[in-house]
């Protein structure tokens, strides 16, 4: 790292100004260098004009605590340095935006590694550590950090706008005094973050959505949002690693393609998102499903980068075979820069706030999300991270043996809780007592109450954490007798202790209510559509 002029001095990141032909993004926006600034202990420095295209201005982030620079100054004094590309190298034009990098800094960005592989070896030349966004495992902790998701969600998003661009007609239904026009028929395939993210955006605007994935339990979470799930008559699972799909069967693929030219003579919109990390885009929408589709029907290819799912696609064109528009747009996050680009930074914060900011910084490598992404640790070749251990395998069963007189428990037995017994002695002794002195009436409702108590805590203490949200309508259904009872019993006799005992109930009970409606509406919202 670079020696700081004051000992307090938090590490330098650096910004470029992104030069892939048709990028707009940027990997910080003010919001993210901000907290970068404050929060992390970082300084930040950004390339002049580094923003512009995705709506962010020099002075937005000078406001902010960051010093507008030159690209010589973030190659060349950077602790880090943080892309939305890799960066580029191009023998044939002569372009290598790291011809002028400081030997040993940190370079976070999308890296494809294994494609970029004269990349790679000329990053280690320069001795840099480098962290692959594009390869962050896919794990729950992870999902903060992930660009490939929050960049998925919004190329979903767009293909639907795409879409609705080029179709000749409304989405969703309209009956006006001229003429009603049906609704549009959507056909999404492959439900993973951006097939779902099309899925909302569709029918959002009104359309009928269908989709399909290999992969059975998607199928909640695409009947949850409105669309049908369309299934094969095969039993074939298409679960894969890290939440992908994998390869099918030749048999289940000629069942798939089956379905896929029968719904192309329904449809209007299709929006093809399948893709195996590391290997070309499966062929999915064939020629002849193309020319059986409507004229002025639309196609859009999420995968045209890698190859398309439909082989007619142009990458990064649109196109018009057999009357279909083939949309193969390669830069659907690019034409929402500003959401993309602050998405994108937020994810990288993230990421470097669990590394330990600016002032716990170290490079991890017994953090699972650490091993998992890195490439390059000063010049030495980490990837691809070990593969994690496989579980063990369970132990074969010894034979059964012969019944003895101790019982066998598949697990040791628990020892009981030493408050258990002191409790059942204090609560008979009472009730012993009681027995003496109160009427016969109050012991035996005691002794209803007592015991009510012990199966109730039982019961549902045994429940699944899972299940408690359920458990409410029985719960709320068990204080609506409770309040019956206590209000017959503060109406017999009101000064009374039962009577005041029994208001009391009524009051708890209704909170118990109140509470258990509140909470349920509040999950419903979750569910609802927002206007």
């Amino acid at each position: 790292m670079a020696e700081h002029s004051e000992a307090t001095a938090g590490l330098l990141i650096g910004v470029p100004r992104e030069r892939a032909t048709g990028e707009r993004r940027v990997a910080a926006s003010p919001d993210s260098v901000k907290r970068l600034i404050t929060k992390l202990g970082f300084r930040v420095q950004i390339e002049a004009g580094a923003g512009v295209e995705a709506g962010f201005t020099d002075a937005a982030y000078a406001a902010v605590g960051a010093q507008i620079v030159d690209l010589e100054a973030i190659w060349g004094q950077s602790d880090l340095v943080l892309k939305v590309n890799p960066p580029l190298l191009d023998p044939a034009t002569g372009v290598d935006e790291l011809a002028g990098a400081r030997r040993g800094l940190t370079l976070v960005c999308p890296v494809q590694p294994a494609q970029n592989k004269a990349l790679v070896e000329r990053m280690a030349a320069l001795g840099l550590t480098v962290l692959a966004l594009d390869c962050v495992p896919r794990i729950t902790r992870a999902q903060k950090s992930d660009v490939l998701s929050s960049m998925a969600n919004i190329a979903g998003y767009r293909a639907v706008i795409e879409a609705a661009h080029r179709f000749g007609g409304f989405f969703g239904p309209q009956m006006t005094a001229a003429g009603k026009s049906p609704p549009a028929k959507v056909l999404v395939i492959g439900a993973g973050v951006a097939g779902l993210a099309a899925i909302g955006a569709a029918r959002s605007l009104g359309a009928v959505v269908r989709a399909f994935d290999v992969r059975p339990s998607v199928r909640e979470q695409i009947n949850s949002m409105g669309a049908e799930f369309l299934t094969v008559e095969l039993e074939e699972s298409g679960e894969g690693a890290g939440g992908y799909a994998k390869t099918m069967s030749p048999e289940f693929i000629a069942a798939e393609m089956a379905l896929f030219r029968a719904q192309a003579k329904e449809v209007d919109v299709v929006i093809t998102t399948a893709l195996i990390p590391g290997q070309p885009a499966p062929e999915l929408w064939t020629e002849d499903m193309v020319q059986s589709m409507k004229p002025g029907s639309v196609v859009v290819d999420l995968a045209a980068a890698q190859g398309g799912n439909c082989k007619l696609t142009v990458p990064g064109a649109v196109t018009e075979v057999h009357g279909v528009h083939l949309i193969g747009y390669t830069d659907l996050t690019s034409r929402l820069p500003t959401i993309s680009s602050r998405f994108f930074a937020n994810n990288i914060v993230n990421l470097l706030e669990d590394m330990g900011g600016s002032t716990k910084w170290r490079i991890n490598l017994d953090d699972e999300v650490v091993r998992g992404c890195i490439v390059l640790h000063e010049g030495a070749l980490l990837w691809p991270a070990p593969r994690p251990p496989a579980p063990p395998t369970p132990a074969v069963a010894p034979p059964a043996k012969a019944p003895t007189s101790a019982p066998v428990h598949a697990h040791p037995p628990t020892s009981p809780s030493r408050w258990g017994p002191v409790a059942a002695l204090v609560l008979g002794a009472v009730a012993l007592g009681l027995s003496f002195v109160a009427p016969a009436g109050f012991v035996q409702q005691l002794t209803v109450f007592t015991l009510s108590c012990v199966v109730g805590w039982q019961v549902i203490w045994s429940v699944n954490h899972a299940l408690h949200t359920p458990l409410m309508s029985v719960t709320n259904a068990i204080s609506g007798i409770i309040i019956v009872g206590g209000v017959l019993q503060a109406g017999a006799e009101p000064t009374s202790l039962a009577g005041v005992l029994g208001a009391v109930a009524v009051l708890i009970a209704s909170v118990n209510i109140a509470g258990g409606f509140l909470v349920t509406s509040r999950m419903l919202q979750m569910f609802r559509k927002r206007s």
